[in-house]
């Protein structure tokens, strides 16, 4: 499966929701997905976020204009997300 459409965006404040994600990108496309991750011990969010975009072009657009944007006084680090490492548990 191609993931470059999946885009993870860094440097995200605690205050940003999924739907002020969802309203940043969707200039650039449509947006099919945003999800940001909660700790699971604080339910704080986790200052990252994921946003699916329904085309690659969609992705590459939003990263060339989003990455180093400010948003709520953060500079926010967005590239096309990278599958998470597998490790093996004993």
């Amino acid at each position: 499966m191609d993931n470059n459409n999946k885009l993870f965006v860094g440097n995200l404040a605690y205050t940003v929701s999924e739907a002020d994600l969802r309203e940043l990108f969707s200039p650039y496309g449509e947006v099919t997905s945003a999800s940001v991750p909660v700790d699971r011990e604080s339910n704080r969010p986790r200052g990252f976020a994921f946003i699916e975009m329904s085309s690659q072009a969609g992705a590459e657009a939003a990263i060339k204009a989003l990455d180093g944007h400010e948003l709520s006084g953060r500079n926010l680090k967005v590239n096309i997300s990278q599958p998470k490492p597998r490790r093996d548990r004993y």
